[in-house]
């Protein structure tokens, strides 16, 4: 899929970037691998880990176009990472957020499509679906851009798509490494929301590896959702403080109890494969077939209205146990 081609990923420095890099690297040979971030400390870090020679760093904010444009230049795959996802960040510096993640998204699109890429995969969150803070409500916004961006093409042979999923177990901000430097120094309680909050729990090597599967699959206008794992968060806290009390602190601005990936009002376009969902765009776009078989034959069954696909409806939970297990396989970024 990637041997010989040059790759860009935005917001590359961050979890998802690094672990994408590193499985691009160890599983094909690709002539360029760009790494597309505003931060150079964390870039030089990075390239004293990734310094092959195919290896490119920018600096560059998604904020402009222009250097947008420079570092897609033989560019055919774009993986677009780069947001401003801390809820209470965005919730403070609205206009900020709106920069990067709708204008920003915009910027990514127009280069990609100026510049002759192929392929371009999105990365959204579970808190795009009926949005109740204003991170969730960019990236509703971003993903919108990215299945029209399906229409705007013309001619050019570019392809579109969006790959949703919930929070990631290793990435910054999680609360995984909160609960466990308090833990490691001594706390008998741990800060709980609310004892029935549920999310989505993924770890980086799968999401990269379910983007790296949705390149290979995608048509253009889907949203891909893996079909991933469920967990209460007094689990996790028991997972890493077993004996531990929970401080109950409430629910912060903008959070959910539950956290959607599929909501009721997607389910009239949703399909189930063996491993993940697509959402099929409820736009029609010119030339371009429905995505109905992936290209492992496999045929998508259609689900009826009233499907959902929540953290507190799911059938795949963690156990304690399995939490803990999957806690000893992942390094916190």
């Amino acid at each position: 899929m990637f041997d010989e081609k040059a790759i860009l990923i935005t917001g590359g420095t961050g979890s998802f970037g690094k672990k994408f890099v590193e499985l691009l690297l160890r599983r094909y040979r690709p002539r360029r691998v760009v790494v597309y971030s505003r931060d150079e400390f964390k870039q030089f870090e990075m390239s004293r880990v990734f310094n092959n020679k195919c290896m490119r760093y920018f600096i560059g904010d998604v904020r402009d176009r222009d250097r947008l444009r420079r570092a897609m230049e033989g560019i055919e795959y774009v993986v677009h990472a780069a947001a401003l996802k801390q809820v209470p960040v965005a919730e403070y510096n609205p206009m900020e957020a709106i920069k990067t993640n709708i204008l920003g998204a915009n910027n990514v699109i127009d280069a990609a499509i100026d510049m002759g890429v192929k392929k371009v995969i999105a990365l959204s969150t579970d808190k795009a679906v009926n949005p109740i803070n204003l991170y969730g409500a960019t990236k509703l916004a971003s993903d919108k851009l990215f299945i029209a961006a399906n229409n705007i093409r013309g001619s050019r042979d570019i392809s579109f798509s969006i790959v949703r999923y919930g929070n990631v177990m290793a990435s910054r901000g999680s609360v995984i490494p909160l609960f466990q430097k308090l833990a490691k120094d001594g706390a008998k309680k741990l800060p709980i929301t609310h004892p029935d909050m549920t999310r989505f729990w993924i770890t980086l090597d799968e999401a990269a590896d379910f983007v790296i599967k949705c390149f290979e699959t995608m048509k253009g206008g889907e949203v891909f959702v893996p079909k991933i794992p469920s967990m209460r968060i007094v689990d996790l806290a028991r997972a890493i403080l077993p004996d531990a009390e929970f401080e109950i602190v409430g629910i912060r601005p903008g959070e959910k109890l539950h956290e959607t990936l599929v909501s009721l009002d997607e389910s009239f376009n949703t399909l189930e494969f063996r491993d993940y969902y697509v959402i099929v765009p409820s736009i029609t776009f010119a030339g371009r077939p429905e995505y109905q078989v992936n290209v492992w034959g496999e045929r998508g069954i259609r689900k009826e209205y009233g499907f959902i696909f929540s953290s507190n409806k799911n059938d795949k939970w963690l156990t304690v146990e399995d939490i803990r297990n999957r806690l000893r396989t992942v390094s916190i970024d």
